[in-house]
């Protein structure tokens, strides 16, 4: 049988280790094979504190914690702290980071392609029986990336928790690239003096400093809880086609701003991006990351997955919004952690999901 992205992928994290390319997950990486089908699956055995990409606790708690103080809201953060403690405590409790993640690769956004649920409930008997005492869970689902795969795993039963709020674009040709925002980017470009292009071929310091514009944006202005990837990790995700490079280059060589294109089922998405923070706002560097990548996928005639956060920048340049939800099973737990499950279902639907309808975020 032909090697897959998946299949290579798993290798090379089971070659490298995983926390040598990203630093803050430890997951055991495994390669899920069902007739035509490969998946990576990551497990975990509950450690707390890492990325959200194989952590529920970091990403409901920890991920949620950095946002508050990035959103400053004053006397409205005591009673914020004490909904974040009480749901620490319940995800403590049910032992929710004690997990196996199917099609997970690592990234902010897992775009699950082609699979439309095939094999699914073969896939959850094998991991269940594998793997007795783990919940199990698929991240990134929505009915704007993948409608069949979530209609399976509603069919199948699962439980959606309702995870964050992304933006996509139906349409890049019609619905960003006429808008002012999106000629303004274009123009920020043009005036930057920089040379842009694909980086088919990238060097060691190409990857340092990738990996650094990224670690920049993500980690230190947001959230240690972003995954963070190592040169390792960007070198091995350009060579097995894992994601495309997109560099914009000042006159000596050096990256200023990068977009990493990943694409899948006719959908492109940027899980990492960076730019030298270092440099005056008004260069417009994220700015102009974001546009390398959008023209990119339009050209490549891609629908745009642009992931969670900064939504007053996405709508006005044609995104809206789709509520993402994460995949949870649990039915061969024990009745405690199944009713915490529930629980957290109930109270997530019933809260979190207005709120990031109302609010935007």
């Amino acid at each position: 049988m032909p090697t897959t992205l998946a299949a290579s992928y798993v290798a090379r994290l089971a070659a490298d280790g995983t926390r040598n390319l990203v630093t803050n997950a430890a997951s055991l990486m495994l390669l899920l094979r069902s007739g035509a089908v490969d998946l990576p699956v990551s497990v975990d055995d509950g450690t707390l504190g890492h990325s959200y990409v194989t952590s529920p606790h970091s990403a409901y708690v920890l991920y949620a914690r950095d946002e508050i103080a990035l959103l400053g809201l004053g006397r409205m953060r005591l009673a914020a702290d004490a909904v974040l403690r009480t749901l620490s405590g319940l995800l403590r409790s049910m032992r929710l980071n004690r997990a196996v993640h199917l099609d997970n690769w690592l990234l902010s956004t897992n775009l699950h392609g082609s699979w439309d649920g095939a094999g699914l409930a073969g896939m959850r008997h094998l991991l269940a029986d594998r793997f007795p005492d783990h919940f199990l869970i698929i991240r990134s689902l929505d009915p704007w990336t993948c409608p069949a795969l979530l209609d399976a795993v509603r069919h199948d039963g699962w439980t959606l928790l309702p995870a964050r709020q992304v933006w996509v674009t139906d349409d890049l040709a019609g619905q960003w690239l006429p808008r002012g925002q999106t000629r303004a980017d274009a123009k920020a470009l043009r005036r930057s003096g920089l040379h842009t292009g694909r980086a088919d071929a990238l060097t060691e310091r190409d990857c340092a400093r990738i990996a650094d514009l990224y670690r920049q944006l993500y980690v230190g202005r947001y959230s240690a809880i972003n995954p963070i990837f190592t040169p390792d990790f960007i070198q091995a995700a350009a060579a097995i086609g894992l994601l495309t490079f997109l560099v914009a280059r000042d006159g000596q060589g050096q990256i200023m701003a990068f977009s990493a294109l990943r694409s899948a089922g006719g959908v492109g998405t940027v899980p990492l991006m960076g730019y030298d923070m270092t440099r005056p706002q008004g260069e417009g560097l994220y700015r102009i990351a974001s546009y390398m990548a959008a023209e990119t996928a339009m050209r490549a005639g891609l629908r745009f997955h642009g992931s969670a956060g900064a939504g007053e920048f996405k709508r006005s340049r044609g995104a809206h919004g789709v509520i993402e939800y994460m995949a949870v099973d649990a039915r061969h737990l024990s009745a405690p952690r199944r009713a915490g499950l529930a629980l957290l279902a109930a109270g997530l639907n019933a809260f979190m999901k207005p709120m990031l309808e109302r609010n935007g975020w």
